[in-house]
């Protein structure tokens, strides 16, 4: 480069003018370091760029003034500049194509910070610009992190590799990320759009709380906004490595994938991005490779390659269910050798039997597959593929059931007719047969439900597959019957209660052993679509914890009686019932979760005389119904013996361990032998039958609680406790207790002069939670601490 008004970039003569002016105030960068940026970036940015018509977008005055869009170049652009005209509406616009690092320094002369280009590269001849590439703007809504872009990011990347395709994250320099897929042989700019929209609606559906896919601006709150339409033939993108005219000069910086799991991801400055580029070069260098035109000849010998250009490249736009079966097929294909499996690879014979035969209606297939393990892959006829979900124990034959189904990837039409023996160390190797297959009929069909009726020799009926996680589905046998009564006995249900005795000497092959959770015991109760939450002295709490109502779209067309534990988790992950019991009287940001360890009936069948391992493996079905919500969850069983459930139990700081034995029936409100309780602290529940007021800095309010338990002469009092309380569980109690003030003692034993004198008594109604180190020689609690009001039970429960 040489000095004075003009510099000398590799023989290109470029006239400069206003090096010092000031282009992004907040950090004092001047132009000058602008084009420094460009010239020195330019090696791995030109490989973007080329072939791609250059929308600049400038700030002469720099960020804090008005930008503008400039599409055509102006009269006085150097002759040297590479041009592409394209007509537009009324006119041609001449836009200039970045092949030097000359062109880069004019741009950054001429304070175009901001370089945008479409997705498609300039044809040599006179066909349709076809695109090279994929792009997804992540556009996250109000209050929303890059890091959740980031989660995003991670998920599409997951869809593209099942596809065959690799990603490529970039930060974008604004607020958001783009991810760039590469298109081995290019497509009509209308079917990347498809293909683009197919992607951010899926995800839209399967996470409708995180992702949305509709431009709506009120819709993004919270969310993560898809933006599929950028791969538009008229639409363009901020290319990768441009600055932006922000507060800040960032850059859309290439990152690895490393990079995303980091939960403080942020932006990169321009001056990072040159450091990050001499030490690692440039992390999308496989994004913009030349492409070999030779694979698009229409005489290829390779099968599949014909395939996948036939779905790839079709000029015509696929409709968003087309669209996604090219890719599904894709990763069939990918996932199998076609010179070393005897399965079928999507010829067209079938096809031509569906066209030329008169179908009752599309046809369903069920074939046994004897592969590592023995399961039965369940298919459905739909536009031009088999839909297919692997069920582990094949689909229910009784409406009381549910069975996991996993959905796998689209196969081929003539799939259908395939059995045989894929070899040992394919895909799926194994012998395949089929079971089962005929007609249906289709009831609804979306992306988390789909309802048939299947007309098979050995299947018949009103199947449901419902969606619980990102590939577990549900597959439940719709009864054509009134749904059944509810046995009186499951009406209003009550919690089976377990017994206090040493659980170290249980083995594990008689008995299972799960954590015992500082909560809430809560029976969830969710029929004809009625949702309710009880507690175990029957009280309704389901106004309690609004959250937990969203667990009732989770549980879709099944019909339910589940027994569990409401928990609040600390910070550390435990559950902490001091927490719980103050919510309402706190301002942390609590997380409630439902943590579901038996089931008392499903879709018309109690199972209250079924077996405790039959109950979990029931429940443990069930499971997936609730792998995406943040309230639910069946915790993992402790491994025994009783004593390795014990040390683990201390270990990970839970309240205890409940034992339960593998062959033990539900009983209803009954504390059984059955089931046995370990603790790892005392804790007790008790009555509040009064409170001293408080001295000093408690003068206006609470200075101890006095505690009682019920017998059957009355109250006994046993002790008062003034510790574990924060000030506004304080000032809660006190206003609570202020109406249940009565003028007589509820105690029926003597209480010491001191205390009683001062005491002020209340009606005995309200439960609380103590902690304590042991009993005192006259039957009071040694050191209590207050842990909070058991909203759940009553005293008639103690």
């Amino acid at each position: 480069m040489a000095g004075g008004d003009s510099l000398d970039v590799d023989g290109r003569r470029i006239p400069i003018t206003n090096l010092e002016k000031v282009l992004y105030p907040a950090t004092g960068t001047r132009k000058y370091e602008v084009i420094d940026y460009y010239n020195r970036i330019a090696d791995v940015m030109l490989p973007h760029l080329a072939g791609r018509p250059v929308t600049r977008k400038r700030w002469p005055n720099g960020v804090d003034s008005m930008p503008f869009f400039e599409k055509d170049l102006p009269p006085s652009a150097p002759d040297w500049l590479d041009r592409f005209g394209e007509q537009h509406s009324k006119r041609v616009i001449t836009y200039p194509l970045a092949t030097s690092r000359a062109d880069l320094v004019w741009f950054g002369q001429m304070a175009a910070l901001e370089l945008h280009t479409p997705q498609w590269r300039v044809p040599s001849d006179e066909s349709a610009p076809k695109a090279d590439r994929l792009v997804l703007d992540l556009d996250p809504g109000p209050g929303v992190p890059l890091s959740q872009c980031a989660e995003v990011a991670l998920m599409i990347r997951d869809m593209l590799e099942a596809a065959g395709l690799t990603a490529y994250p970039v930060s974008s320099g604004g607020k958001g990320m783009h991810l760039y897929a590469r298109f081995e042989r290019p497509v009509a700019p209308d079917s990347a759009r498809t293909v683009a929209k197919q992607i951010a609606t899926s995800l839209a559906a399967s996470h409708p709380d995180s992702i949305t896919a509709t431009m709506s601006k009120s819709l993004r709150e919270g969310k993560v906004f898809i933006d599929w339409s950028q791969n538009s033939g008229s639409k363009t993108t901020l290319a990768p490595y441009s600055m932006r005219g922000r507060e800040e000069p960032w850059v859309a910086a290439p990152r690895s994938w490393d990079e995303l799991a980091d939960p403080d991801i942020r932006q990169l400055l321009f001056h990072e991005v040159l450091e990050r580029v001499a030490a690692d070069g440039d992390l999308l260098g496989g994004l913009d490779a030349p492409h070999d035109d030779s694979e698009d000849t229409e005489n290829s010998d390779d099968d599949t390659d014909r395939n996948d250009r036939t779905a790839a490249s079709d000029d015509d736009a696929p409709d968003p269910v087309q669209a996604s079966a090219v890719v599904s097929l894709r990763e069939y294909r990918r996932k199998r050798d076609a010179d070393k499996t005897p399965e079928p690879f999507g010829d067209d014979a079938f096809a031509q039997q569906r066209e030329t035969e008169e179908p009752a209606g599309p046809i369903f297939v069920i074939q046994e597959h004897h592969a590592r393990r023995l399961h039965y892959d369940f298919r459905l006829e739909r536009d031009g593929v088999l839909v297919s979900w692997a069920v582990p124990k094949n689909l229910p034959d009784d409406p009381g059931q549910n069975r996991l189904a996993v959905h796998t990837e689209d196969h081929p039409m003539d799939y259908a007719d395939f059995e045989g023996d894929i070899p040992a160390g394919e895909y799926g190797g194994g012998h395949v047969e089929i079971w089962d297959r005929g007609t249906y009929e289709t009831e609804k069909w979306r992306p988390d439900e789909v309802i048939v009726r299947l007309h098979g020799e050995r299947v018949q009926g009103r199947y449901a597959l419902i969606k619980t996680g990102d590939k577990n589905w549900l597959a439940h046998l719709m009864s054509d019957e009134p749904r059944p009564i509810m046995p009186d006995s499951l009406r209003d249900p009550r919690p089976m209660l377990a017994t206090d005795e040493s659980i170290e000497k249980l083995d594990g092959r008689d008995w299972a052993f799960e954590g015992k959770w500082d909560g809430y015991r809560i029976l969830l109760r969710y029929i004809d679509g009625n949702f309710r939450l009880t507690s175990r002295s029957g009280i309704d709490m389901t106004a309690d914890f609004p959250e937990l109502r969203s667990l009732a779209d989770d549980l879709g067309l099944i019909d339910v009686v589940l027994d569990g534990e409401v928990v609040a988790l600390d910070a550390s992950g435990r559950t902490n019932f001091t927490l719980l019991a103050a919510r309402n009287n706190t301002d942390d940001d609590l997380t409630v979760k439902l943590y579901l360890f038996d089931i008392l009936y499903l879709n018309g069948t109690s199972l209250l005389r079924r077996p405790w391992s039959q109950r979990r493996e029931l429940l443990e079905e069930l499971a997936p119904a609730f792998a995406r919500s943040p309230y639910a969850e069946v915790p993992a069983l402790l491994d025994g013996p009783g004593r390795a459930a014990v040390e683990h139990s201390r270990e990970q700081g839970y309240e205890g361990v409940v034992a339960k034995r593998r062959s033990s029936t539900y009983q209803q409100g009954r504390r059984t032998t059955q089931w046995l309780k370990h603790k790892n602290w005392s804790d007790i529940e008790v009555v509040i039958g009064g409170y001293r007021p408080g001295r000093g800095n408690r003068s206006h309010t609470i200075g101890s609680l006095l505690l009682g338990l019920p017998e059957d002469t009355g109250l006994r009092y046993v002790g008062r406790v003034g510790t574990g309380f924060s000030d506004a569980q304080l000032r809660a109690l006190a206003e609570e207790l202020e109406p249940l003030r009565i003028k007589r003692c509820p105690f029926v034993d003597k209480l010491d002069r001191p205390v009683a004198s001062s005491a002020v008594w209340v009606l005995p109604t309200i439960v609380g939670e103590v902690r304590f180190m042991d009993w005192t020689t006259t039957g009071h609690l040694r050191h209590p601490s207050w842990r909070g009001i058991r909203r759940d039970k009553l005293p008639g429960d103690l």
